[in-house]
């Protein structure tokens, strides 16, 4: 009886050891996958917001323009999302299911 108590202790022990390794590697993909995505959407962004304003990246001043440019649009668009998410906080969303008639 004493065996088997000691095996389910270190079968206990096995199994919290391999969920906290597999967590921790999650927690790493997800880090990485975020780190992808925010590359991803700085690099998209950027060539999308230079791309028709005729800055030359090839020069230091066409540099600075260019960074004015997108941290100036990263602003506005934050204020927009700011904006959206106070308009739509302030909306009644409560069901209202009235019928008149009875």
């Amino acid at each position: 009886m004493a065996i088997s108590g000691f095996i389910l202790i270190i079968g206990a022990v096995v199994l919290l050891i391999w969920l906290l390794t597999g967590f921790k590697r999650l927690r790493h993909k997800f880090f990485a996958m975020f780190l992808i995505i925010l590359i991803l959407f700085t690099v998209i962004s950027f060539s999308v917001v230079t791309k028709n304003r005729g800055v030359d990246l090839k020069t230091a001043p066409g540099v600075l323009q260019a960074g004015k440019l997108y941290f100036s649009w990263l602003g506005s668009l934050f204020g927009n999302v700011k904006s959206i998410t106070g308009y739509a906080t302030d909306l009644d969303w409560k069901s209202s299911n009235s019928t008149n008639g009875g």
